[in-house]
Formats: C-alpha cells, sequence, structure tokens
C-alpha cells in the first residue's frame, strides 16, 4: 500500500523536475545575458513574451487558490529573466567604460562590466523582493548559520586561490603567468570575482531554492538548478575543452547549492563561488596580452 501511495507521488515530481528543467532552460540558455541562442531579430521579442508570460502567471498563481503554492516560483522565473533582458539590452558598461575612458579588453575593462552587470542583476532581484514586499531571506540573504558558512567558503577561497596560477593554465589554458603581473591585476580580479560571485548565486540558486523546495525535495531541487546553470556557460571562451569544463563545474555547482542549503545563507557559496572564479580571470587577462 505504501509502494502503490509513494509512486504516483514520486511520478508528478518526475514530471514536475523536467518541467521545471525546461523552464530553467529556456530561461537561462536560450535567453540568456551573454550567451543567447536565438537570432538578435527574434531575441527581443522572445525575452519580451516570456517575462509578460511569467508574471502574469504569477499574478494569476496568487489570486487563485488552487495555484497559489506556485506563484512565488513563477515570481522567480519572472525576476530572473527580466534582470537578465535588462543586463543584456541596457548599455551601461559601454557608457561607463566610455565615461573612465577604459578599453573594454583590458582586465579593468572586463572586471568593471562585471560590476555593472552584476549591479544591474542584484538590484533588479533586490528590488523585485522589496516591490513584492518578500522577505530577503526567502533568497538566502540572511547570516543563517555564520560560523559554518565562513568556515566552508574562506577554505574552499584559499584553495582555489592558492592553486589558481596552475588551475589556470590546466585547466583553462591560460598563457605564461607572472608573479609581478598577477599582483597587479589584484584589484581587477576581486572586483570581478566579488561580482560575479553574487550575482550568479543569487540569480541561480539564491531566488530558486527554498521555491522549489517545497516541490522536489532539496536535492532535486539543487540539481534542477545546477544543470541550467551549467549550460548557462556554454561557448565560454576561456576553456578549451568544453566538456572537461562542464564536468568540472556541475559538481561545483551543485556544491555550491549544498553548501546555501546547509548554511542557510548565501555567504558560504559566495565565498566558495568567489575563489573557484580565480583561475577562470586569470585566464581571461592573461589572453589580454
Amino acid at each position: 500500500m505504501n509502494t502503490d501511495q509513494a509512486s504516483p507521488k514520486g511520478w508528478r515530481r518526475a514530471v514536475l523536475f523536467f518541467i521545471i528543467l525546461a523552464f530553467g532552460i529556456l530561461i537561462f540558455v536560450v535567453f540568456s545575458h551573454i550567451r543567447p541562442l536565438l537570432p538578435a531579430m527574434v531575441d527581443p521579442f522572445g525575452r519580451v513574451i516570456l517575462i509578460v508570460g511569467l508574471l502574469i502567471c504569477a499574478l494569476f498563481a496568487r489570486e487563485n487558490p488552487r495555484l497559489k503554492n506556485y506563484w512565488q516560483l513563477f515570481f522567480a522565473g519572472f525576476v530572473a529573466a527580466l534582470a537578465m533582458g535588462i543586463d543584456y539590452y541596457v548599455p551601461s558598461r559601454d557608457w561607463l567604460l566610455q565615461l573612465l575612458r577604459i578599453p573594454l579588453y583590458s582586465p579593468a575593462g572586463l572586471a568593471l562590466d562585471k560590476l555593472d552587470s552584476s549591479i544591474i542583476i542584484v538590484g533588479v532581484i533586490l528590488l523585485a523582493m522589496l516591490f513584492s514586499k518578500t522577505s530577503l531571506a526567502s533568497i538566502y540573504v540572511k547570516k543563517g548559520r555564520l560560523g559554518l558558512g565562513l568556515l566552508i567558503g574562506f577554505i574552499g577561497f584559499v584553495l582555489f586561490a592558492a592553486s589558481s596560477i596552475f588551475s589556470a593554465q590546466f585547466l583553462f589554458g591560460a598563457r605564461e603567468l607572472y608573479m609581478r603581473e598577477v599582483v597587479s591585476w589584484i584589484p581587477w580580479i576581486l572586483i570581478f570575482i566579488i561580482g560575479n560571485a553574487f550575482n550568479e548565486e543569487l540569480l541561480f540558486r539564491g531566488l530558486f531554492l527554498q521555491r522549489l523546495d517545497p516541490f522536489l525535495g532539496r536535492f532535486l531541487s539543487n540539481l534542477v538548478i545546477a544543470i541550467p546553470f551549467t549550460l548557462h556557460h556554454t561557448g565560454v571562451s576561456y576553456s578549451p575543452d568544453i566538456l572537461l569544463f562542464f564536468a568540472f563545474l556541475l559538481p561545483l555547482a551543485l556544491a555550491w547549492g549544498f553548501i546555501m542549503q546547509k548554511t542557510d545563507s548565501i555567504l558560504g557559496s559566495f565565498l566558495f563561488h568567489a575563489g573557484t572564479d580565480i583561475p577562470v580571470v586569470l585566464a581571461l587577462f592573461s589572453a589580454l596580452r
């Protein structure tokens, strides 16, 4: 009898997993704010349809007693799609770099480009939470288990920072790196990794993990976000072997989600994520020579 009762529930969860996965790929891969898949003439119309459709679904679900449990999930999708759409189409990066007279393809230019993108994405998410009267705790912006988060995050950051030169050359094909040059890049490395790690942790795991948990449970919630997050990096220029890169990135994405769930805060996964970005940034900067 227990098996009979569990089976339909398991099937519903599996179906829901694949539906959410499909929407995750649509939002984060097809309509990526870095490397969108649709032609330039089609992309803006598709984004508008997606953003408006998710907002309508969220508002309808909030007012419908049978669907009310889903409204926050639709709303999170709307916020993510809106944030990425604004980041992709508002040329604030160009304004900033022109104002400061900094070329894009320089350590300073790439760092400020990432900072600009991160401010837009984080700003849209925080404003959406404010206007919807949703607690920041629901996106893990809280202390949580502060000591554990700091410990895990610090250990991860230090380990990846210490091995960053080797990792940059072995995994990402970085050109020869000189210590004096790397030291001169430190301010721009910090700006890049802080902006990128915080915006990605908030955009992917912060927005969705708590909202998915009642429907999928912790592990599947983590997995259904980790897959689009990994595929979001399709086409990156800093990895000579994309399959090897995905094999490296997917377990990291799952680890960051687990850390966020375990510590009940974004802090640990943010610090850990920032450390893993250092080799990538070294590879990007070395290619600018």
